[in-house]
């Protein structure tokens, strides 16, 4: 499905939009006009929820959901979105598809994309995306395995008793759903420990601080993996001390460097790489060259892939699930949080975590100008040809006048429609897949009252008059040559929300 070609002015019913913004002590609330005028343009009902407390995009996102919104945008970082992931998860059904426009501290997911980060520009590409259908990760506790017990005994006898605490409706807080990569070890505790005034402040650099205090006390932990489905019928494939794992559903590490780089969006497969010690300065090597954007050496690492795994790890070590860190406590039934209070040290609780992959769970926006290598097959639904081959001439260069006999307006009409008109800069261009005749140009005007200037959606429909200065009429392929920047002179109604509905256009 395209998503600027799901509503048209030919259909009965307006297509539906949640925007799920993560205010940002209201550096994102500056730019919710401008998207809305945009996406209204485009024909879409957009209603705006904004996020006041921890974890409420989780509940904002499922009420969507719940309510049938055909499109439910997180307006913030990886973690808004992980919320926005979890809150439609928890909707069995989900039909909604789940878009990003960045405002966060990483926006790693934009960056693997392509979705700008400007945001005017992110929701024109949202708008140029095509619905696809994904994996995503899953983490679930399978309970704990304590010292100087019956390992055997103790996992089936918590296993058990996890189950009761299941059947009997027994509600957790965690979230168990990931889109780009869990983390266990140093990039766990680096996230819990940068607050979020550090990372509104200063950004990325914000985890770079972090990982200065965290580096002395780094030390490697004991992990065992298995793939399969549980500890017990698992294939034990690995077993030693690491300094950091990464479970990929997708490749680039933190924006850095592509840790698990045969990871695919639609293979049914995670992927898990294991940065072992190797010696003290190796292990610090190791981890400090993901700061510094290079690869770890595949002498320090090893790589494993399954549907599934088991992975091992003291109850000390810290999880984190797209760049967001999760508690221990929230994952675990009250049989085991009981049992990891009684213990008398959490170094030797060992923490029994499954991670998998569900396939085909979501459906979510991915531009159509991606061309990156995270889908193994192509989509489902290929873009529609007709609308560009209208738009382009035979050799495909764009079509920019309807021919010969052109209308020619006069100096005196173009004058007149100079004065009647909105001086709009160009913000961005967007054509409707499914007819060549619409346009929607994103914007901004000057107040008639003031110097200042305000954002403008313009929805250029079948009817309307393209024109030069100089007096020639053109076709609506000639929008396709506007850049960033450029000034248009719009002549049309302007609706409250901020879309201006062109008769005439002078470019």
């Amino acid at each position: 499905m395209l998503i600027a070609s799901s509503q048209s002015s030919k259909r009965k019913k307006h297509k539906r939009a949640r925007l799920v913004i993560n205010p940002r002590d209201g550096q994102n609330v500056t730019n919710i006009t401008a998207m809305i005028a945009v996406l209204s343009a485009a024909g879409w009902k957009t209603d705006i929820a904004l996020k006041e407390y921890g974890g409420q995009s989780v509940e904002l996102a499922t009420r969507a959901a719940e309510e049938g919104y055909d499109l439910v945008l997180g307006y913030g970082g990886d973690g808004t979105l992980n919320q926005v992931l979890n809150g439609a998860m928890n909707v069995k059904g989900c039909r909604s598809v789940l878009g990003v426009i960045p405002g966060g501290t990483a926006n790693v997911w934009a960056t693997e994309i392509g979705v700008p980060h400007d945001p005017l520009k992110a929701v024109l590409a949202v708008l140029e995306s095509e619905a696809r259908t994904i994996d995503i990760g899953y983490v679930e506790v399978q309970g704990l395995s304590l010292p100087a017990v019956d390992q055997h005994n103790q996992d089936e006898k918590l296993g058990q008793k996890s189950r009761k605490a299941k059947k009997k409706g027994a509600k957790l807080k965690a979230l168990h759903h990931f889109l780009l990569m869990a983390g266990l070890g140093l990039d766990a505790a680096i996230m819990e420990h940068s607050s979020d005034a550090l990372k509104h402040r200063f950004g990325p650099l914000a985890v770079g601080l972090s990982v200065v205090e965290e580096l002395p006390a780094l030390h490697p932990f004991p992990v065992e993996i298995r793939i399969g489905d549980s500890r017990q019928h698992g294939n034990l494939v690995w077993k030693g001390e690491a300094l950091q794992i990464v479970i990929g559903n997708t490749r680039s590490y933190a924006n850095l460097v592509q840790i698990t780089p045969d990871a695919y969006l639609d293979d049914g497969i995670i992927d898990v790489c294991v940065i072992k010690p190797g010696n003290p300065l190796t292990g610090i090597e190791q981890i400090s060259s993901l700061l510094f954007r290079h690869k770890p050496d595949h002498v320090t690492t090893e790589h494993f892939h399954g549907s599934s795994t088991v992975i091992s790890v003291p109850a000390s070590i810290e999880l984190q699930l797209d760049g967001s860190p999760m508690q221990l406590k929230d994952y675990l039934n009250k049989t085991d949080r009981q049992a990891l209070r009684k213990a008398s040290n959490d170094q030797e609780v060992m923490v029994n975590y499954r991670f998998a992959a569900l396939p085909r769970a979501i459906q979510i926006a991915i531009p159509r100008a991606y061309h990156g290598g995270l889908f193994s097959q192509p989509p489902a639904e290929e873009p529609h040809p007709e609308a560009s081959q209208q738009r382009n001439g035979p050799d495909g260069h764009i079509q920019d006048h309807p021919g010969e006999n052109a209308q020619r307006e006069s100096p005196e009409r173009i004058s007149s429609l100079l004065e009647q008109g909105h001086r709009v800069t160009v913000t961005g261009v967007l054509p409707q897949p499914d007819d060549e005749h619409r346009y929607i140009i994103a914007g901004t005007v000057l107040k008639r009252n003031g110097g200042d200037s305000q954002p403008v959606a313009v929805q250029v429909i079948d009817h309307a008059c393209i024109l030069r200065y100089t007096g020639e009429q053109v076709a609506p392929a000639a929008f396709q040559d506007l850049h960033e920047g450029a000034a248009i002179v719009v002549v049309g109604k302007k609706s409250k929300r901020n879309v201006i509905l062109a008769t005439h256009v002078l470019i």
